[in-house]
């Protein structure tokens, strides 16, 4: 996505108002990017300083990681950044806070390798279909569901017994 900042650096408008698609990538291991994802928000300048707030909307399906159910949900979260003009912020600062400066070139911005980068980290490390998923029995493989798979309750492995032997002595 490139936006053209030229009339705001100029002083001419104070807003321009942004909505448009991104297309993200290389999604991480087992998470597959859905059509529509957005960008929408305001980018403002007012007394030589230009700002983006905006919000981020990305689909996105994969596996639950307990009981391997298909998840399907929508990552948002807001992107916020200041805009510098090319030159005006070393590139020391520029690399340390990569995460808070956005530098246009030539008036134009283009936002989509942050914005990217962005979403791969606001991902959720591990994919649940629902925060208590049990997960898949280690004996049978069916989903554990509030009802129990049918299997025998938790066995003791028998290389503790021994140990259960000394417990129960003490009592």
């Amino acid at each position: 996505m490139l936006i053209d900042l030229s009339a705001i650096l100029r002083g001419e408008i104070r807003e321009l108002e942004i909505d448009g698609e991104i297309f993200p990538d290389a999604a991480p291991f087992g998470i597959e990017y859905l059509p529509g994802a957005r960008i929408s928000g305001i980018v403002s300048g007012s007394a030589g300083l230009v700002t983006l707030v905006s919000r981020v909307t990305v689909p996105y399906r994969g596996e639950c990681a307990r009981c391997l159910d298909p998840v399907e949900a929508v990552l948002e979260f807001d992107f916020d950044r200041t805009i510098v003009t090319e030159g005006t912020v070393s590139d020391e600062v520029l690399e340390e806070k990569a995460d808070e400066y956005l530098v246009v070139k030539r008036g134009i911005l283009e936002p989509d390798d942050a914005i990217i980068e962005s979403i791969y980290l606001e991902l959720p490390s591990r994919l649940l279909c629902s925060p208590d998923c049990r997960g898949l029995c280690p004996k049978c493989g069916k989903k554990m569901t509030g009802d129990e798979c049918g299997c025998a309750p938790r066995e003791i492995d028998p290389r503790w017994n021994k140990l259960k032997e000394l417990l129960e002595d003490d009592e």
